[in-house]
């Protein structure tokens, strides 16, 4: 416990720290977790019986997410667009490459190739466009950092992992989907639900970027897809039949352990945002 205990504290020191730093340490540190957490979807699913090309696919995620970044980054409008040019062809390269590699379930490796790059790389370089969202869609090429979308989120994630923890503890007795998590009970996530809107009630006091009615929606989806992201990497550990998805955090396991309720929850939140013209 205490080990787990250090672990979360760096963790969220660090975290914190590169989004206040701005947005170059925030997306440096995020591309990092995007090619670890790559490399541990392949790593499980190798342990499946399935063989998917993890080089290509890892360098799919490095191009996709350096491409996206690249468009509000001013130090990397050098590279601008180059490369998303080279993404693509990539993409369909995929099923050629695969004639040559000789693997069984040839399919299923072009499968999962594609769909570790959807799953982890992509709401992960949503991700980093939350704090660019509104010069995204007004065709804005640059515009200025702010970390208050970032840390609300990320607020608000945790205390419905924590509401969801301690509530699960204390009151759990109706299981959720014992099937795929057999711990997480309906009681947990109503206690996730609760606490989260509170901390989006207090989040909305300081970062009013978005007002409070954004923010309380913001908590439902991540509340109802976090659940769903975490439940969807459990069901990805045991086809593996793997108890964490890696071991660089001690206590927590891998990188998808730490970000699993992230993945499903960042693109409903982004889309929101983004068609409510919440900003």
């Amino acid at each position: 416990m205490l080990e787990r205990t250090i672990t979360g504290v760096v963790f969220i020191a660090v975290l914190i720290g590169c989004i206040l730093l701005g947005p170059y340490t925030f997306c440096g540190l995020f591309l990092l977790i995007t090619l670890i957490g790559l490399n541990e979807f392949y790593s499980l699913s190798a342990k499946t019986g399935h063989q998917p090309a993890k080089v290509l696919g890892l360098l799919l995620g490095l191009l996709l997410f350096t491409g996206i970044c690249s468009t509000f980054l001013p130090a990397l409008s050098i590279i601008a667009y180059y490369p998303l040019a080279l993404l693509f062809p990539l993409l369909f390269l995929v099923p050629i490459i695969e004639l040559f590699r000789k693997k069984e379930n040839p399919f299923a490796n072009i499968a999962l190739t594609y769909l570790g790059v959807f799953y982890v790389a992509l709401p992960l370089t949503l991700l980093c466009m939350l704090s660019h969202i509104k010069n995204r869609f007004e065709g804005i090429s640059t515009h200025p950092y702010s970390s208050h979308i970032l840390l609300g989120f990320f607020f608000i994630l945790w205390a419905s992992d924590t509401g969801a923890y301690l509530a699960g503890k204390a009151f759990g007795r109706h299981k959720l989907f014992e099937r795929i998590s057999p711990k997480k009970t309906w009681e947990g996530t109503i206690g996730g639900a609760v606490l989260s809107l509170a901390v989006a009630w207090i989040v909305s006091r300081y970062f009013a970027i978005i007002g409070l009615s954004a923010w309380l929606v913001v908590s439902l989806i991540i509340v109802v897809f976090g659940t769903f992201g975490d439940l969807t990497e459990s069901l990805l550990k045991r086809s593996a039949d793997s108890k964490d998805s890696g071991s660089l955090l001690p206590g927590h396991g891998g990188i998808l352990d730490r970000f699993d309720s992230l993945l499903l929850s960042v693109p409903f939140v982004f889309l929101y945002l983004a068609f409510t013209n919440s900003f």
